[in-house]
């Protein structure tokens, strides 16, 4: 609702509740406090939470209910519950591709968007007040908040497809709990990477989280090499082999679920490290808003999804998410009317629907014989994993030129500079003009943790920073991190991306046909209204999803 704060005011004053002198009298209470206009009239006492879902409603030309009474059982029980406590939603009515739905925020686009894409329906949205939405929640799903996951005895996992014959000693069967039980707590707090880092002095533990490693409590050192060699064995490594690096896969199954590592090993000075990645397939699934995208890029998005042909190109430094955006757009695409084929190095997730195709160079299948022989399977739409070569880069943009839509990866700063690396390899230009679509740059934010995260007054320097002028900021959700045990007390959960569109247009391709620089292609695409980086992660601050320190540190290099 903060977003609409203005909106609702004006509306407030519109309908006669409020006066513009109650407005400055709340909005220089709010600014000394910390808090929003909005919070401080509802103390004051002028308006009433019902009077604001009103105006909403009002403002969005949608139907209001006081009450949320006689919803048949089978509509709530076909209704996610999680969906429901995520979004503070209840459902109200269901058809085949219809559902009517309560918010409290009919203007939360945002929410709006991610339901229709996780329920594949079409989205009614009745307003409510959100007491009484949730009054409704907790009587049909039981709580606010998803329930914590139930304790798992460390000794209840599934090894899949490992040579492990099983404990021989207590010793054996108490490192066995101790390496589930990092396993098991790693998953639950959702990181994405798991270091066990030997020391001198001491074994070091840490989990990634949201893309920031956090200390744990160290494993005993005297463990070290046992922990070590269990590892070894669960993803089928040579427990003999301490001089070179290796690499191996664990699948278990935790609680029913199945999760997935990437293993690595190398040789330090103080013993082997180990880092293991969990592959988290629920991010396959994402869409679009969950990536991050606004109203308006996601629209732009879906207009180069639905291209017949060309190439879509993501870049960005190494976990800036690319192949999560890449997974996001073929799960977007993935019908049964189309052939998906994509080669990668390694297939870390498998996609139902999707041939998948694995690179291994040791026996001559390499990203170009690998895209020679897909093309002759007649696959409408191709994924390659990294556009690496200029052999590579060739089969691409003739793909793209016979029909096909294709989407990559490349190892650039900013999106005009795929155009410059694509010639540097050896493409000629005028294959890049006729080929390339659109390219698209992005970087990892954290997100704001929605439970404690709060409204505060930036700072000119604050402001300056990220190229913000204070009358600029007027009337902004500008948030800060506070802290709490849901997000570890970091302030933060979650993560989303910034974005760089650059579509290609005539004058674009005119310019690299000219062989214009990167600098003067980069000028065109800003004039012609491409959004930076800092740009899109400034929309994200004023919107109360992330803050000005995030899009500082993620956005350092940007160019204006």
């Amino acid at each position: 609702m903060a977003e609409n704060e203005e909106t609702v005011l004006s509306l407030l004053k519109d309908v006669g509740l409020i006066t513009d002198s109650d407005v400055e009298y709340a909005r220089d209470n709010a600014n000394a406090s910390g808090r929003s206009t909005l919070d401080e009239l509802l103390d004051l006492g002028l308006v009433s939470r019902l009077d604001i879902t009103k105006a909403l409603a009002n403002t969005a030309g949608r139907e209001f209910l006081d009450r949320i009474v006689g919803i048949p059982d089978e509509i709530v029980a076909g209704f996610s519950a999680t969906l429901a406590r995520k979004y503070r939603v209840f459902p109200l009515e269901k058809s085949d591709n219809y559902l009517r739905i309560a918010i409290s925020d009919p203007l939360d686009f945002d929410t709006l968007d991610s339901l229709q894409f996780q329920t594949k329906c079409e989205i009614d949205p009745v307003v409510v007040p959100l007491p009484e939405i949730e009054t409704a929640i907790i009587e049909a799903y039981g709580s606010l908040e998803e329930p914590e996951p139930p304790a798992i005895d460390p000794a209840d996992i599934t090894i899949l497809g490992s040579k492990d014959k099983g404990p021989v000693t207590e010793e054996d069967n108490a490192v066995i709990k101790l390496v589930n039980s990092i396993i098991i707590e790693a998953y639950h707090k959702k990181a994405s990477d798991i270091h066990i880092e030997p020391m001198e002095q001491r074994l070091r533990l840490r989990y990634r989280m949201d893309g920031v490693l956090e200390e744990m409590m160290d494993p005993p050192k005297h463990l070290q090499s046992t922990i070590c060699t269990r590892l070894k064995i669960m993803s089928n490594m040579s427990i003999a082999e301490k001089r070179l690096p290796q690499d191996g896969r664990i699948q278990v199954v935790v609680g029913g679920k199945s999760i997935d590592l990437r293993v690595s090993t190398v040789p330090t000075t103080h013993g082997e490290g180990i880092v293991m990645r969990i592959l988290d397939k629920s991010s396959l699934t994402l869409g679009l808003p969950e990536l991050g995208f606004l109203s308006d890029d996601q629209q732009t998005m879906e207009r180069i999804l639905g291209l017949a042909d060309g190439i879509f190109l993501v870049t960005g430094p190494t976990g800036s998410g690319k192949t999560t955006t890449l997974y996001s757009c073929l799960h977007y695409l993935n019908k049964s009317d189309r052939k998906i084929i994509t080669v990668e190095d390694p297939v870390e997730y498998v996609l139902k629907g999707v041939n998948q195709v694995q690179v291994q160079a040791d026996i001559g299948m390499t990203f170009p014989a690998a895209l020679r022989s897909m093309l002759r399977q007649a696959p409408n739409i191709i994924m390659i994993g990294e556009i690496r070569d200029s052999e590579t880069a060739s089969i691409a943009i003739n793909a793209s030129l016979t029909g096909h839509l294709v989407f990559s990866t490349l190892h650039t700063n900013d999106a005009p500079g795929a155009i410059s690396r694509l010639v540097d390899i050896g493409v000629k230009p005028f294959l890049v003009s006729s080929a390339l679509r659109a390219v698209m740059a992005q970087r990892l934010i954290r997100k704001l943790c929605p439970v404690c995260k709060a409204p505060y007054d930036p700072s000119e320097t604050e402001l300056s920073s990220i190229g913000v002028k204070p009358s600029q900021a007027i009337g902004a959700n500008i948030m800060r991190p506070m802290g709490c045990p849901k997000c570890n007390h970091v302030g933060y959960k979650g993560r989303a991306g910034i974005f760089e569109i650059f579509g290609v247009s005539q004058d674009i391709q005119r310019l690299i046909n000219e062989s214009a620089s990167s600098t003067e292609i980069r000028a065109r695409a800003r004039q012609m209204g491409m959004r930076t980086l800092r740009e899109d992660g400034v929309r994200k601050v004023l919107a109360g999803m992330t803050s000005i320190v995030e899009v500082v540190s993620a956005t350092v290099g940007d160019k204006a």
